[in-house]
């Protein structure tokens, strides 16, 4: 895994998230001037049991809003491409979702410049590994 590298705030951000059956999980990076995407934070929250049991479409937009919201004094005001390997994350700002939840978190997301982008979990690999580390969560495990 790469090491991370300091913020530079002249620069937009990029965000991966990823959401299990157990976890969610993001890396945010930049971009260097040769293309590079560079790692400046990773995060990582276990699901509680309701949580759990929530759509895949409920989790992964769950995990883009509390890393949003993780690092909402960083990114406030600039523009961030949220990339996700649930292609379905793409609608999430576009149509009316059809829960009263995903409707919610969707105005949630207007405080944000936020453009969702789809990626393969394959391409996804440092946001989808962190999700899934199922040995490493206890119940108060916060990465």
């Amino acid at each position: 895994m790469e090491p991370l590298y300091i913020v530079d705030f002249t620069k937009p951000f990029n965000l991966f998230v990823d959401a299990s059956g157990y976890a969610t999980s993001a890396v945010l990076t930049q971009t260097d001037d040769s293309g590079k995407e560079l790692p400046v934070a990773f995060s990582s929250t276990k699901l509680n049991a309701t949580q759990s049991s929530w759509s895949t479409i409920e989790r992964e937009a769950y995990a883009a809003l509390l890393a949003l919201k993780k690092y909402r004094s960083w990114i406030f005001g600039t523009d961030v491409c949220v990339y996700s390997d649930h292609n379905q994350l793409l609608y999430l700002t576009e149509s009316v979702p059809k829960s009263a939840k995903l409707v919610r978190w969707a105005l949630a997301l207007q405080e944000f410049s936020v453009t969702f982008k789809y990626r393969a979990g394959r391409a996804n690999v440092a946001a989808d590994r962190l999700s899934r580390l199922k040995s490493n969560y206890n119940e108060s495990t916060t990465i």
